[in-house]
């Protein structure tokens, strides 16, 4: 697909993502309440779509259980702040092996494998506007650990959004991804529009080269829609590449815990600071109702 500028964007903030990033920033949100609070923070700053995890609240780390999930998405409908809800249904597919010379069988501590209902049991229950198909298998940062999402797996799962009413956002983490998810749109598995986020500069998958995020671009049909972020210092710079390239933006909490050097980010911050590089750019915000339309989703 050619370079062309997206001139009406949308910005998805990750309030807070699944990593071990508790402890090294001080604003990421834990609870339900801090969670919901972030989503609200971030719509009210310009982001149409909160992207959503859970954490246990006792410890910080990353958590599937739907009851986290309740009281989050009950906190956001209650507002008087209108934001698109996209809740993740990554979870489930943490495999870590067991060693180099005994990789069998895996690691007790830190193996989650799920089958597709209860992945989606909360998306099922709550019935968001979105949810994420992380759409491959990859090798995720260092050690014995693996995100696992089969081709059944992912069918399965995508079935199911589909008879559900919710929009899968496809999380496409290298070419191969999407790839894939050009297969399940032709089989009908996931149907139009497709929304579709480049997941830019994770280590093992693509990196944030300009020219390895354009190979990516060029490997979105013409007719989807598309998002992209990076991680870390790029984090920031990446709105500019993604609205030049066509897309729309993601920032969030996930991504990047700092505004600037010894600077800690919020939700809010980081969002205002994609907003004036999109409206600096030339290009409008859009509003979560605008979002809805374009993407044909249903707000429960």
């Amino acid at each position: 697909m050619p370079l062309e500028m997206n001139r009406e964007v949308f910005i998805t903030c990750a309030v807070t993502g699944a990593g071990d990033t508790v402890g090294k920033g001080a604003k990421i949100p834990v609870t339900p309440k801090e969670i919901a609070d972030a989503s609200i923070e971030a719509a009210r700053a310009g982001a149409a779509v909160a992207h959503i995890h859970v954490r246990d609240p006792r410890t910080g780390k990353a958590a599937r259980d739907p009851a986290l999930y309740r009281e989050v998405v009950e906190r956001i409908r209650s507002a008087d702040t209108d934001v698109v809800i996209n809740l993740t249904a990554g979870m489930g597919g943490d495999l870590i092996l067991g060693g180099t010379e005994t990789p069998l069988p895996p690691a007790a501590i830190g193996t989650d494998m799920a089958g597709a209902t209860e992945r989606l049991e909360h998306v099922a229950e709550l019935l968001p506007e979105i949810c994420t198909l992380d759409c491959g298998t990859m090798n995720f940062g260092l050690g014995d650990y693996v995100m696992v999402n089969t081709t059944a797996m992912l069918r399965a799962m995508g079935r199911r959004m589909t008879e559900l009413g919710v929009r899968p956002e496809i999380e496409a983490f290298d070419t191969g991804h999407l790839w894939f998810a050009k297969q399940l749109a032709e089989e009908g598995t996931i149907d139009d529009p497709v929304l579709v986020q480049l997941c830019m500069g994770i280590g093992w998958g693509a990196p944030d080269d300009l020219p390895t995020f354009m190979a990516m671009v060029h490997n979105v049909p013409r007719h989807w829609t598309f998002s992209a972020f990076s991680i870390g210092r790029n984090a920031l710079a990446y709105p500019a590449a993604a609205v030049l390239a066509g897309g729309n933006v993601r920032v969030g909490l996930e991504d990047c815990i700092w505004l600037g050097k010894g600077v800690p980010a919020t939700n809010g911050l980081l969002v205002e600071r994609a907003a004036q590089v999109v409206t600096g750019m030339g290009a409008r915000l859009l509003s979560p109702a605008e979002v809805r339309a374009k993407l044909k989703l249903n707000k429960r």
